[in-house]
């Protein structure tokens, strides 16, 4: 059968793609391939994708109803959906708030609309964050907090969108997962992510802003670790019964909240370079820990993330240093 993709030319969609690719199955993945951040880089991660005979993609904008509808019409052989694409950024979302709604609000109904039409629909899988913890003091950050507090417009739609799946859940009977996830990063990885962001400065020799005042925390969480966690939840949907709403929220991150300084420190090492760290207070919207309990998923799933940033902060410099130069990245 045939996964259906939103996001494929995004980070973690591409790699959750070329997972599924590798198994030998079928994926037909959407993308509107916004401008938010180098369309260069998206194309070159579809162009990846498509030396894979399975690999099939529509440019869409997922919250355009009837586009979305019009792809699958008549397409009896998709049956699982792994909804990734969105608007990211806390900062963006603030800025551009319109933006934001219409891909993670819409988009998110649109998705929920094909599923509950789809006939022998099996799981819908999507993506969440960590960030809907917003003002919660506690650590680490379980599934059963409270998620009330949003400190950005990016954190109420995603909370936003774990209240409309479960409502769809509900009225419509089909399984869902929504995963949390805690900052990623690795090859192919956003430019708009601060691991991004200080690799290209530092390697430049231009000043790094470290926001306040360096004293932050973050459950960094290596891609592969992700993708493992996406395909495990995919093959294992909730059980549909008539007692139980079939839709569960997971955590899905290192369980290690890492000082920022730290990750400065390493990313210098791997790079050859010291970094040029201008100090800066607390941005609007921002969060200054985060740390998954992720022993729901680990319980449930078997998940177990295996890459420290020490590992994987190296890997991803090592792919950085060949993307920039122009080099193909195998």
């Amino acid at each position: 059968m045939t996964v259906l993709l939103t996001g494929a030319a995004g980070f973690i969609g591409f790699h959750v793609s070329k997972a599924l690719l590798l198994r030998d199955e079928a994926v037909v993945g959407v993308d509107n391939i916004s401008d938010y951040y180098d369309v260069r880089l998206k194309q070159a991660r579809l162009d990846e994708l498509g030396k894979y005979g399975g690999f099939s993609f529509k440019k869409i904008d997922i919250s355009d109803y009837d586009s979305v509808n019009s792809l699958i019409t008549g397409r009896k052989d998709i049956n699982r959906i792994i909804h990734l694409a969105a608007q990211p950024g806390v900062r963006y979302s603030i800025e551009n708030p319109f933006a934001c709604v219409r891909a993670n609000l819409l988009g998110h109904m649109s998705i929920l609309e094909i599923c509950r039409n789809l006939s022998n629909f099996e799981h819908l899988v999507y993506a969440s964050s960590s960030s809907v913890y917003g003002g919660n003091s506690k650590l680490p950050f379980s599934v059963g907090d409270r998620t009330d507090t949003p400190t950005s417009l990016y954190a109420a739609t995603k909370m936003a969108d774990e209240l409309m799946s479960h409502c769809y859940g509900k009225l419509y009977g089909f399984p869902q997962t929504g995963l949390r996830f805690f900052t990623v990063y690795g090859p192919w990885g956003r430019p708009d992510m601060a691991i991004y962001k200080f690799c290209k400065a530092i390697s430049e020799g231009k000043p790094i802003s470290v926001f306040n005042n360096g004293d932050m925390k973050r459950d960094f969480t290596y891609i592969d670790d992700i993708v493992s966690g996406v395909i495990k939840c995919l093959e294992t949907p909730p059980e549909v019964n008539a007692d139980k709403t079939p839709c569960r929220i997971y955590n899905i991150g290192n369980e290690r909240s890492e000082p920022l300084m730290r990750l400065i420190r390493i990313l210098e090492r791997a790079i050859g370079k010291k970094a040029l760290v201008e100090f800066r207070p607390m941005q609007l919207g921002d969060i200054k820990e985060t740390f998954a309990d992720i022993k729901a998923i680990r319980r449930d799933l078997g998940y177990e993330p295996k890459t420290s940033i020490d590992i994987g902060i190296p890997r991803f410099v090592d792919w950085f240093n060949k993307y920039e130069q122009g080099a193909s990245y195998n």
